[in-house]
């Protein structure tokens, strides 16, 4: 999961011209990784299991981790690190370092980041772990340790089997995201959250 400046508030330029000033920005989970946290709470709620969600970002990230917490995640992995990655290469062998240490069935990530237009992550990682992925998907079934994905082309659909663990980035009609109530924001602090300091290539 990523957090990405939210795109409804009011965006400023640096001096040189460069790119974004960061410095008073608001930040909100990426919105393609909604639509994949809210297929990964289904899934559970559907089969059992929990969801783990993992961020790379600097301390301020933690508001976003609290936020996805209470739209249904378990636990928490932040991946801690002043230094954000300029390419979706590093990014992709921080995460991966991470998670071939975990046991897992299905990773989720959002197609693309909302700022930069980055769709290479979740491919990039799934090849690092040697795992099957499927890009862009508009719905996903789970069963005995298979995955039928349906992805959205030009004039039709394609239906895709992939043996789990696998990789699959969301497209925006996978899952309509919920709303968290006060109740689930306050219980999200309860939950577990990992903070790894982690050096970024």
């Amino acid at each position: 999961m990523r957090r990405v400046p939210d795109t409804a508030a009011r965006i400023k330029i640096t001096s040189d011209g460069k790119s974004i000033d960061t410095s008073d920005a608001e930040f909100v989970i990426n919105p393609y990784e909604e639509y994949a946290l809210e297929q990964a709470v289904q899934l559970k709620e559907k089969h059992g299991g929990e969801v783990t969600v993992v961020t790379l970002g600097p301390e301020k990230t933690m508001q976003v981790i609290m936020k996805a917490l209470a739209l249904g995640g378990d636990k928490a992995i932040h991946l801690r690190s002043d230094r954000i990655p300029d390419d979706p290469g590093s990014t992709a062998k921080v995460l991966a370092n991470e998670l071939k240490g975990l046991e897992f069935d299905v990773l989720l990530f959002g197609k693309k980041g909302v700022d930069d237009d980055n769709q290479q992550v979740g491919q990039m990682v799934a090849e690092l772990l040697g795992i099957p992925c499927v890009t862009q998907i508009v719905k996903l079934e789970v069963s005995d340790g298979k995955a039928v994905a349906h992805r959205e082309v030009e004039g039709g659909s394609i239906t895709v089997e992939a043996i789990l663990p696998a990789v699959f980035t969301a497209e925006k009609d996978l899952t309509i995201p919920r709303y968290a109530s006060l109740r689930e924001l306050v219980a999200a602090r309860k939950k577990p959250i990992a903070v790894k300091d982690v050096q970024v290539p």
